[in-house]
């Protein structure tokens, strides 16, 4: 999972998870109704600032807020970039 963009600082690059298309009575959710998924991997992680580690690592399945972060999109994929602290739990 090779991407050529490094984020600067503490700013961290997450693939997003796949919408679910059904619920878990198995009723299809129709595309207008789909939720944006808060459930990501991390694709690439900054430095991080001087008086600041980063805390996740490439790999990591992370929770973050339903608005958080900006979204870009790399060689046909969706990505989000974010700042570590938008970032809520590592799953």
């Amino acid at each position: 999972m090779s991407v050529n963009i490094k984020p600067l600082s503490d700013r961290v690059l997450v693939e997003p998870a796949a919408a679910e298309t059904t619920t878990a009575s198995g009723i299809i959710i129709p595309d207008t109704a789909k939720e944006k998924p808060q459930r990501g991997t991390v694709v690439a992680v900054g430095n991080g600032k001087k008086d600041h580690t980063m805390t996740v690592k490439v790999g990591d399945t992370v929770l973050y807020g339903k608005y958080a972060g900006t979204e870009l999109k790399l060689d046909g994929k969706d990505y989000l970039i974010m700042r570590e602290d938008d970032i809520l739990a590592i799953v």
